[in-house]
């Protein structure tokens, strides 16, 4: 399938125009199948089997409308000669599966992705996660193998998830790749306000083909989560030590302030953090210092169930703005100065302060993040709208991600997302190689 797709849409140049009609088109076909779905009552759905195999294949093409006039389309369009827009397809298969007998269980997880881009086209199988657990009581369980732990209570980051990949905001909810580690919990229930207590200890080895993508070689890094239930609140206490990355202590809590509303909240310190900086011309040095990062959060379901997620993220280990601006007039420079004589040099060194410092997810220092979404609008069945809106609050940049999906055929799912990406020359949305994005995700779940 993957070949077709690429032959089929490896040189096909789209309009926003008939990318539109193309996913409103797929839209409109699937509510008319809608109506042929039938539902069939089988006994066997409810029994509890010893094994479980699923996931999902999906199709998802983005267009992509270029900002010529951006830092970051100098950066990585420098040689490269493109229109005003440009696409990628991609098609993922995910497959799960878990296996139990008794008090054993073997769970594993794979992601398949083929990826046709201006950039690369590849297919790539990735073990997200592989793993066996004992569990010789209901308050003891002993895991090994990679896993995904999901610490933190946030939605759109997680500052004190020590041992996960970072979160994707604009699709916060994906899965992700996790670490091979070694973790056990311990579950006990009490009586009074401290309700329960459970303890989980983690080992993370950082070796060459082992977790090397973690942090420093050659340590065998030791983490742990402390959870209380007190007073209705979850509390999380956690740490990291080791050596692969610096000692690091965080938080976090939830608690239903009533039964529409939820607040929480995370917290994070890292010791001895070493940030790169480069100013406007380029000179590199390192800073050091102990970071705090926060968050601050709450949701909220009104009667008519409109959801509303808010969250404020302070990440200290970013840069502040006038370290962002240095940081993309240096990307002018290096470009004028390979317009000019032709010396890729300085762009070279600008793409590599991206893959390591400036180009991770969210690199700034203070972000707010408001998503709200409306299921069965006006009593239209299977119908959500949404809007996503992520915004720098020190340079007033932000994204803005209006969607609809439709879910009323039998394990399939559709979504159509587009919108604009805004910001002043200078800023880090204002100076993205994009204008706006346009996506259309089809997935069917087995």
């Amino acid at each position: 399938m993957f070949n077709v797709l690429s032959s089929r849409f490896g040189s096909h140049r789209l309009t926003v125009t008939g990318f539109l009609l193309l996913a409103i088109h797929l839209l409109h076909f699937t509510f008319h199948l809608s109506f042929a779905e039938e539902y069939k009552f089988e006994a066997s759905e409810f029994e509890k089997k010893p094994y479980h195999i699923g996931g999902y294949i999906e199709f998802y093409p983005i267009l992509f409308g270029l900002d010529k006039n951006s830092s970051l389309y100098k950066l990585n369009f420098y040689n490269r000669s493109e229109g005003s827009t440009t696409e990628q397809y991609s098609a993922n298969l995910q497959l799960e599966g878990s296996l139990e007998k008794g008090i054993l269980r073997a769970y594993m997880k794979t992601y398949t992705s083929y990826l046709n881009s201006y950039q690369t086209q590849t297919t790539k199988t990735t073990v997200f996660e592989g793993k066996v657990s004992i569990k010789p009581t209901e308050s003891f369980t002993a895991e090994a193998g990679k896993k995904t732990l999901n610490w933190g209570k946030g939605y759109a980051w997680n500052p004190a998830a020590f041992l996960d990949r970072t979160k994707d905001p604009n699709d916060p909810e994906l899965s992700r790749e996790g670490f091979i580690v070694g973790s056990l919990d311990f579950t006990k229930s009490l009586s009074g306000p401290l309700k329960t207590f459970s303890f989980t200890p983690v080992l993370m080895p950082v070796y060459s083909g082992v977790n090397d993508d973690f942090g420093e070689l050659e340590h065998l890094n030791f983490a742990s989560k402390f959870y209380f239930l007190l007073y209705d609140t979850d509390i999380d206490l956690m740490f990291l030590t080791g050596g692969s990355k610096t000692t690091r202590y965080g938080m976090d809590f939830s608690r239903n302030l009533a039964s529409n509303l939820e607040i929480h909240g995370e917290f994070s310190w890292i010791n001895d953090f070493k940030k790169t900086i480069t100013d406007s011309s380029g000179n590199i040095f390192q800073d050091r210092y102990n970071a705090i990062n926060y968050l601050m959060g709450l949701r909220y379901l009104t009667e008519k169930d409109t959801t509303f997620i808010f969250e404020y993220y302070h990440n200290g280990t970013g840069y502040d703005t006038k370290e962002m601006k240095d940081y993309f007039t240096f990307i002018d420079k290096a470009y004028v100065n390979y317009i000019s004589k032709g010396n890729e040099l300085m762009l070279k060194k600008a793409k590599n302060l991206a893959s390591n410092a400036y180009g991770r997810m969210n690199p700034a220092r203070n972000y707010l993040y408001l998503r709200i979404s409306q299921k069965d609008p006006f009593d239209i069945l299977y119908w959500t709208p949404a809007v996503t809106l992520i915004t720098n609050v020190d340079d007033k940049s932000f994204s803005l991600m209006p969607e609809i999906s439709y879910t009323g055929i039998t394990n399939f799912e559709f979504r159509l997302r587009g919108g604009p990406i805004v910001g002043t020359r200078g800023s880090e949305y204002g100076e993205k190689q994009n204008d706006y994005r346009i996506d259309f995700r089809i997935r069917y779940y087995f």
